[in-house]
């Protein structure tokens, strides 16, 4: 596995991961494919992702598996929910393609950001994890993520929950 800086030839396949992904959580979680894959998030994910890869604060990293984008990662400095840019980093979005779960790939770039955070010095890791993603929610519980009582409204009426990790 290759993981490295994505840049804007990248965006077509990120958006298309991004897009399988979703369909695979959102359906876990119990929405139809036809409430996932609508133009308007479409359009949003893909300008989102054309924003964050042409980002100075942001970071994306794709991870290649046999030549071929099998994750991606974003991280950066926090939204404005009162947090410290000079002790914290959220981790925006790891997703990885349906067919390459269970291989490594997610855990991969989730070192990364491990990684991040020791070598800038940050003492704590923010992310939101939508509530019906039991996969997810689990992955990072499993690696010291802990719910901090924070959450936004998502899809089908199931709030986006905020976590945080505490280096220590």
């Amino acid at each position: 596995m290759e993981i490295r800086e994505a840049g804007p030839g990248d965006l077509s396949g990120i958006v298309g991961l991004h897009s399988r992904a979703r369909v695979a959580y959102y359906g876990a979680g119990g929405l139809p494919v036809g409430e996932i894959l609508t133009p308007v998030p479409a359009r949003e994910q893909r300008e989102g992702w054309a924003a964050a890869i042409t980002s100075a604060h942001k970071q994306v990293r794709c991870a290649i598996v046999d030549g071929v984008l099998a994750g991606v990662l974003a991280m950066g400095p926090p939204p404005s929910w009162g947090l410290d840019p000079r002790t914290t980093a959220q981790l925006y979005q790891i997703h990885v393609d349906p067919e390459m779960w269970g291989r490594g790939v997610g855990s991969a770039l989730y070192a990364l950001f491990i990684r991040h955070l020791q070598d800038e010095g940050l003492a704590l890791g923010v992310l939101e994890v939508w509530k019906r993603n039991t996969r997810a929610r689990a992955f990072y519980t499993r690696h010291g993520w802990r719910p901090d009582g924070t959450s936004r409204p998502g899809p089908a009426q199931t709030p986006y929950l905020g976590m945080r990790l505490t280096r220590l």
